[in-house]
């Protein structure tokens, strides 16, 4: 098969699905998922053949199909280019999304807008597709737009709830000021560097030929764009409310595409950030407060959705730190393993809700682990892998990015370390809630609780396995000439990359300190949920820190009070003052005069003839008067 071809089979087979569900779907019935589904293989068979050629020759693949734009000297083609970091987040887009989409045949297949999910899900993947292999910005922020319209779809899929509508909204608006700053750097660019392809403003920020503050607006501008999509401080809130759309939604959302766009765009960008170091310090602390606090803030959650999720922006600190730190493949490494664990999290949550018949309080779950084995022992798997245990993935790309946190600051490195011990006792905490002890739902939820059907056990267990093998493709120094296969693979891509040079004892101490905070963690748990059968408290129950905690620490309420009641306040005084009496009084007030010169003037034409005589004379008089007077 050819070069084009397969860009073309990548691209275009999702958007098919899309098109084929969205006008045929509710005729198609169940075979709009299978239609969906295999559309998302097509697109991960020709990316593995794509990755072959890669793999071949490290040479970027290039394919133009057509001139976009053409204006004077301002041309914009539609072409697109596969490299070696490409080639890693199409595996990744595509090999997970294939797993959600057959998941989801099964989850979603009582829903009356079965056809509708699926055709939104290809165009997730196409919009993800179309962002990752964008040979120049404006194809990137296509790409970027499209997945934040679908993410409003899914998330609002259920828009017959009104709380999952504003949450739909919510997520819309505040894609909506992050997309705002990347797109004053892509207006940036073009002023600075005259063109939006890559590999043009990349030479030409390596030649010196820009001007240090432009740039460095321009980096600013770019990662203003990812804290939108990838959920940092303070654009964070919107990711944890995304849990209103299906299981399977927040599965791709969190895990394979949306909140990974804003760690590959930097990635994909680390040419302009090396030469920031402003920015790449400002990323490094937004990644790390950003990690603490939803650590935290996961501590005091007891939505199971809401737990994962807010796992989620935690670890996408941890990446964000990595970028800060210039560890570009140590973070890319951990969006591949977080892939596999986070999604297998994200589908082992919906097979609990499934056979809870709905129910996502942590609280009223409990003993699960003999009626529901698999989803039991997968659960524990990606538990383990997100929180460092040995040999498992997370183990692997979080001691990476830690062991660059030390080498960037040896006093950031304990921040690092503590927020990935929070994240394991939170982990743990859900694992023994959910799956140990005795159960405490509903008699009838327990005498109809069963394990999923194949199609959402087979995902799990293909994401277990990945979860445990992940690591294997970026291992540590220590283990000799197998070690940093990640880091080599990207290093046509990556521009500088910094180089750990640790002795085997000190690389081996700091995974030990890492996994005693994991132990620690474990044991903690163990005895608080397990031995001494603790629920956690209601939210009306928290006391003190606990409480300030639990309330996500009142940020939702100050956006809510400062933007959302200030804009509503601001908009109702306009409609009452400068729409109703205003603006609505001077059209009012101009009727009322046109009625009145109306008025004025019928009575000339009355139709009195006597009246018209009189005056016809007056008329003749004044004439006369002004021909003799003046």
């Amino acid at each position: 098969m050819n070069q084009s071809a397969l860009f073309l089979i990548i691209l275009l087979a999702p958007l098919a699905g899309f098109v084929l569900n969205g006008l045929f779907g509710k005729k198609l019935h169940a075979l709009a998922g299978w239609i969906g589904s295999g559309a998302v293989l097509m697109s991960f068979i020709c990316s593995l053949f794509l990755f072959q050629r890669i793999a071949a020759d490290s040479t970027p693949l290039l394919f133009k199909l057509f001139q976009w734009l053409n204006v004077g000297n301002f041309q914009i083609d539609l072409s697109f280019q596969a490299d070696r970091l490409s080639s890693v987040m199409l595996l990744v887009v595509t090999g997970v999304g294939f797993l959600i989409h057959v998941y989801s045949i099964a989850y979603m297949h009582h829903d009356e807008g079965f056809y509708k999910f699926f055709a939104y899900l290809n165009l997730f993947i196409f919009s993800m597709l179309l962002l990752v292999l964008g040979s120049n910005f404006v194809v990137m922020f296509f790409g970027w737009e499209g997945v934040g319209l679908c993410s409003y779809l899914l998330i609002g899929f259920w828009f017959n709830n009104e709380a999952y509508g504003k949450a739909a909204r919510k997520a819309f608006v505040m894609n909506r000021i992050g997309d705002l700053g990347l797109l004053i750097g892509l207006f940036l660019i073009y002023f600075q560097f005259g063109t939006f392809e890559y590999s043009q403003v990349f030479e030409k920020v390596e030649t010196g030929a820009y001007r240090p503050e432009i740039l460095t607006a321009i980096c600013l501008s770019l990662f203003i764009g990812a804290t939108g999509k990838s959920a940092q401080i303070p654009l964070f809130t919107w990711l944890p409310d995304a849990m209103a759309g299906p299981t399977p939604v927040s599965a791709l959302i969190h895990a394979a595409t949306m909140v990974t766009a804003g760690i590959y765009m930097v990635v994909r960008c680390n040419v302009l950030f090396n030469y920031s170091p402003i920015t790449r310090d400002v990323i490094l602390y937004t990644g790390l407060l950003t990690s603490v606090v939803a650590a935290l803030i996961g501590l005091k959650q007891n939505d199971i959705k809401k737990v994962l999720a807010y796992s989620t922006v935690s670890q996408l600190g941890l990446m964000f730190v990595a970028l800060g730190c210039g560890a570009y493949s140590a973070a890319l490494f951990h969006v591949v393993t977080h892939a596999f664990f986070k999604a297998l999290l994200f589908l082992g949550s919906g097979s609990v809700i499934h056979a809870l018949h709905g129910e996502q309080d942590i609280r009223n779950m409990g003993g699960l682990k003999k009626q529901l084995p698999i989803t039991y022992w997968t659960f524990l798997i990606g538990t383990l892998a997100i929180t460092g245990f040995p040999l498992f993935s997370g183990f692997f790309s979080k001691d990476e990015i830690l062991l660059s946190l030390y080498d960037r600051s040896h006093w950031l490195y304990p921040i690092g370390l503590g927020s990935a011990f929070i994240t394991a006792f939170y982990m743990f905490r859900l694992l023994f809630v959910t799956f140990h002890g005795k159960f405490r739902g509903a008699e009838e939820q327990q005498a109809h609780m069963h394990e999923s059907p194949a199609l959402m056990s087979v995902p799990l267990i293909i994401l277990a396995v990945l979860s445990i093998l992940g690591g294997l493709i970026n291992l540590p120094h220590y283990t000799g000439n197998i070690a940093q296969g990640l880091h080599h693979w990207l290093s046509p891509v990556l521009a500088d990359q910094p180089e750990h040079h640790h002795g085997f004892s000190t690389e081996m101490m700091f995974a030990a300190l890492a996994v005693a905070g994991m132990l620690l963690a474990l044991f903690l748990t163990r005895k608080k949920y397990l031995s001494d059968a603790v629920v956690p408290e209601a939210d009306a129950e928290m006391t003190g820190m606990g409480k300030l905690i639990g309330q996500k620490f009142l940020i939702d309420e100050a956006y809510d009070a400062g933007f959302v009641q200030t804009t509503e306040h601001l908009s109702d005084g306009l409609h009452t003052w400068s729409d109703k009496k205003i603006i609505d009084g001077l059209v009012q007030q101009s009727g009322k005069l046109t009625g009145l010169m109306g008025g004025l003037v019928s009575k000339v034409q009355s139709g009195n003839i006597e009246w018209y005589l009189l005056l016809m004379v007056l008329a003749m008089a004044a004439i006369l008067g002004v021909n003799l007077f003046i």
